[in-house]
This record gives C-alpha cells, sequence and structure tokens, in this order.
C-alpha cells in the first residue's frame, strides 16, 4: 500500500505577480524550491488563503534570493499581487516508510524571505 504525503510546502508566501500570457505555471523563487524539497516541474497545490480558490499546477524555478512567487497562465486567475498563498507538493510514500516520512515546511515573511525550516 502506498500513501499520498506533503513532501514540502511553503507557507503564506505572497505572490509578488502573475502573468496570462505565460505558457502556465508557478515561478518559484529557487531558494525556497530548495527549501521546501519541491522538484522542479512537479505538481504542486496552491491553496489562496486571500480569496479561498484551490487549485493544481508546476513548479518552475525562479531567481535565487528574489521572492518570486508568480502565477502564469491559466493560474493567474485565481490570484493577485499580493494574495496569501500555500504552496503544497506531495509524494508517494510505502506503508512501511508512513511513520518515518518528515514532509519540508518553510515560513516566509511579506517578501518571502524565509523564516523558519521545520522537517514536520
Amino acid at each position: 500500500m502506498r500513501y499520498t504525503l506533503l513532501a514540502g510546502k511553503i507557507h503564506r508566501a505572497t505572490v509578488t505577480n502573475t502573468d496570462l500570457e505565460y505558457e502556465g505555471s508557478i515561478t518559484i523563487d529557487k531558494d525556497l524550491l530548495e527549501a521546501a524539497r519541491i522538484p522542479l516541474y512537479s505538481q504542486v497545490q496552491i491553496y489562496n488563503i486571500t480569496n479561498g480558490e484551490r487549485f493544481e499546477t508546476y513548479a518552475i524555478m525562479g531567481e535565487r534570493g528574489s521572492g518570486t512567487i508568480a502565477l502564469n497562465g491559466a493560474a493567474a486567475h485565481k490570484a493577485n499581487a499580493g494574495d496569501i498563498i500555500i504552496i503544497a507538493c506531495y509524494c508517494h510514500v510505502s506503508a512501511k516508510d508512513v511513520l518515518s516520512h518528515k514532509p519540508s515546511l518553510v515560513y516566509v515573511d511579506q517578501n518571502n524571505a524565509i523564516t523558519e525550516t521545520k522537517q514536520g
């Protein structure tokens, strides 16, 4: 048996911009991707705290240290610059590894700078 568990999340990130004309995805500062252990091009779920929207897209890399959290393409309809969101990435874990699994939890300030990281 396999379970779907949280692999990593970026908690209360601020959307920095949106781009309807881009192909799609969410652009995330490389520092944040690495800290949350979100692989490039992986599926992510976005939970918009500001307006209640919930949707999926895939992660692409933004400039390291930029604080970028940009929603692109169709996802740009789901949030505005300034919205507060949670970005979550999930993984499949075998039953024998469920109890030892620890997600990477990343907390940021209003500029998307890391304030704290935890391992679940």
